[in-house]
């Protein structure tokens, strides 16, 4: 028989049924703790919901990773590459690619009677995944692209639209800067929302065939081809992959790619997600430290209110590991009923944002609506893990205080 054990299950069971002095810290120690964890899982999982949210939206504008001319820059006006690829076959049979498709830009400004704005025309084409903007449309829909027509339709987002007060239905002329300068006039088919202020200012998304018209450029060029990842975290990894199925290209004749990410494209993004880290491990350590102090008072009240029986069992023969078990099982029941709460609050408040969407943010200020959740059980049960293993740790130098009690004393003790 496992004999601290069952001394230990033996004072707890006393201690549910009678009462003792140190039955309120305990109770404290265990609200404290389940408070601790609590916020340590809406912690993380607001800010793994909040990344990958914002990651999604850039992402979505943007793609994991893009292949244009060695020769572009910065510019939304490029120079114009083929279609007609012979390393995208390979590129696409790369695990972990799931999609690629082709884009064009060109920078512009739309003129109504009382506004005018300066946008970037992104071009797509019939392989244009409209996955993400059609959960992000607000009114209207999205326009077909076909390969044999061009079509006049666009989407616009809800802040192009309330700053030149178009709407679904309505007809715009867009002005471009070039020699000669050109106008198009376009139909809005639809008005997207992200609420990612920086790119909703500035995409319109039309037919592809009227940037290739509008720069000269012939059936098979484009600006460049956009290719999508299963997993994000790959990024970099699936990135290093497209520039070997490219190749290093030396003659002179040979049209030379330029292979860019997200990351390396939008690293001012990237690098504030990253610094939100750094906020997450603060409040996780303070809630470990303040429920590990909880825990190192309820732990020396069990033992002071336990002395007398520390020297019987001392007087006895037991060893001060064995008694230290003691007392250690105990504050792991005790831990065990912080974390049970713990979860019941923590993961019950994310379930309830997640299925309510309760809770309110500034788009203009954090880029979406609802304060973002990601329930993912592996960062729950790390949690769990972490914390049980954090206050047993810490609690195993309070517990050295039974070495130093004396049988003789302690029998006496009162």
């Amino acid at each position: 028989m496992n004999f601290p054990y069952f001394i230990a299950r033996r004072l707890i069971k006393g201690r549910r049924q009678g009462t003792s002095f140190s039955r309120p810290i305990n109770v404290i120690a265990i609200i404290g703790i389940a408070l601790g964890l609590a916020v340590m899982i809406l912690a993380v999982s607001i800010l793994t919901g909040f990344k990958q949210q914002i990651r999604e939206k850039v992402v979505g504008f943007g793609s994991n990773i893009q292949i244009v001319n060695f020769d572009s820059n910065i510019s939304f006006e490029t120079n114009p590459i083929s279609s007609n690829q012979e390393f995208i076959p390979k590129i696409k049979k790369i695990p972990g690619i799931s999609h690629v498709q082709v884009f064009a830009t060109k920078a512009g400004i739309i003129k109504t009677e009382e506004n005018i704005q300066g946008v970037v025309l992104k071009g797509v084409g019939s392989d244009f995944d409209w996955s993400y903007f059609g959960k992000n449309m607000v009114d209207g829909q999205i326009f077909t692209v076909s390969d044999t027509g061009r079509t006049d339709q666009v989407i616009i987002s809800k802040k192009i639209s309330d700053m030149l007060r178009l709407r679904t239905g309505d007809s715009f002329a867009m002005y471009f800067v070039q020699d000669p300068p050109r106008s198009r006039k376009f139909t809005i088919s639809g008005i997207y929302e992200t609420s990612l202020e920086e790119f909703d200012k500035i995409y319109v998304f039309c037919d592809i065939g009227h940037i290739k018209r509008l720069n000269g450029w012939e059936d098979d060029q484009v600006s460049g081809f956009e290719i999508f990842v299963d997993d994000f975290d790959k990024t970099d990894e699936l990135t290093l992959a497209v520039r070997d199925a490219i190749g290093y290209r030396i003659a002179e004749e040979e049209t030379k790619f330029k292979v860019t990410n997200i990351r390396e494209k939008y690293p001012q993004i990237f690098d504030w997600l990253n610094f939100q880290d750094l906020n997450v491990i603060i409040i996780i350590t303070l809630m470990l430290i303040v429920a590990g102090f909880n825990m190192i008072s309820g732990l020396l009240i069990l033992i002071l209110e336990k002395t007398n029986m520390i020297g019987v069992l001392k007087a006895l023969g037991s060893e001060d590991v064995s008694i230290r078990k003691v007392f250690l099982y105990q504050a792991a029941y005790l831990i065990g009923k912080g974390l049970f709460w713990g979860n019941i609050i923590g993961a019950g408040l994310a379930f309830l944002q997640l299925k309510t969407g309760l809770f309110k943010l500034d788009p203009s200020s954090y880029y979406i609506k609802l304060v973002p959740v990601n329930l993912d059980p592996v960062h729950i049960l790390l949690l769990n893990i972490g914390t049980m293993a954090a206050i047993i740790l810490m609690l195993l130098v309070p517990s050295q205080l039974i070495s130093r009690i004396t049988p003789v004393k302690a029998i006496k003790y009162d």
